[in-house]
């Protein structure tokens, strides 16, 4: 497995929250207007904006949900590498790593043993590239 491959949970989980972020402005433009009743006449320069959101929002949800159900695949494959990994530590460093997306010195704090980021960033890197 590729360190592509092992990032795509952080990635998604990213992309997640930046939908997530898009989904509430779109509500909030949404529902910051004034409604219209049916059957009255329009005013010129007023627009009905909860039907123009409507479909954006719908879109948007959709997408969310398809990208939750990917991460959740995601998860599922990289723990199951990652348990496949005989080395103790080789497994802390990539689940600390990839499945909690932390840093290499929290990584590296978490693993202890006077390990320091970059021991831990080469111990990785090293059974990547043997891998």
């Amino acid at each position: 497995m590729t360190k592509k491959e092992l990032s795509q949970v952080y990635w998604l989980k990213k992309e997640i929250e930046m939908q997530t972020k898009q989904l509430e402005e779109f509500e909030n433009l949404a529902t910051s207007c004034s409604r219209f009743i049916t059957g009255m006449p329009r005013i010129p320069g007023f627009r009905d904006k909860i039907s123009e959101y409507a479909a954006e929002i719908a879109d948007l949800k959709s997408l969310i949900d398809l990208n939750i159900k990917k991460c959740f695949f995601e998860f599922n494959r990289i723990n199951r590498y990652i348990n496949s990994v005989d080395d103790s530590l080789v497994r802390q460093i990539l689940s600390l790593r990839y499945i909690g997306g932390m840093s290499w010195r929290k990584v590296a704090f978490s693993v202890g043993g006077r390990n320091t980021e970059d021991t831990v960033r080469m111990i990785h890197n090293r059974f990547l590239s043997r891998n």
